[in-house]
């Protein structure tokens, strides 16, 4: 009977932790801008769903996603090639999830956002088998000025 009563417990968990997966309640949710044809921009996407994010990914013309970066404060210096929000900080290329999650739960104040500038090699949608490149992951301050959120080493 005991047993009885913990498979059943088990079962009525699962059964009611479903939909925060099926529907993406429950996940964090972050919304990107990317051109139709960049292919490193769908990986980036794809770690992030790998990592439990929902993501809502639109692709846009070259010159919109110039303005999207332009509005969020994203400067040539910072850019990458996909712009992306999330709770109203602004995620500039290749971060990886993990850094993702650690800013908004710390909540920094007079930070924009986050940035990985360029597309450094190894980098989250940018993996080329085993070659990496170092590179830092940038807080972004609402003045412009940037600080070091993460380092990454290469190989």
């Amino acid at each position: 009977m005991k047993y009885v009563l913990i498979a059943a417990a088990v079962a009525v968990i699962g059964i009611a932790a479903l939909p925060l997966y099926g529907s993406g309640e429950g996940r964090p949710g972050i919304k990107v801008y990317k051109t139709a044809t960049c292919g490193c921009c769908e990986a980036w996407v794809g770690h992030l769903e790998a990592e439990g994010f929902r993501v809502d990914a639109e692709d846009v013309a070259q010159a919109e996603l110039y303005g999207i970066k332009q509005q969020a404060g994203v400067t040539r210096e910072t850019a990458s090639c996909h712009t992306a929000f999330i709770d109203g900080h602004v995620i500039e290329g290749h971060v990886p999830a993990s850094d993702i999650r650690r800013f908004v739960a710390e909540a920094r104040d007079g930070a924009a956002g986050l940035a990985v500038p360029g597309m450094p090699l190894g980098s989250p949608g940018m993996e080329m088998g085993g070659r990496r490149d170092a590179y830092e992951v940038l807080t972004l301050g609402e003045g412009g000025g940037t600080t070091v959120f993460s380092r990454y080493a290469g190989e």
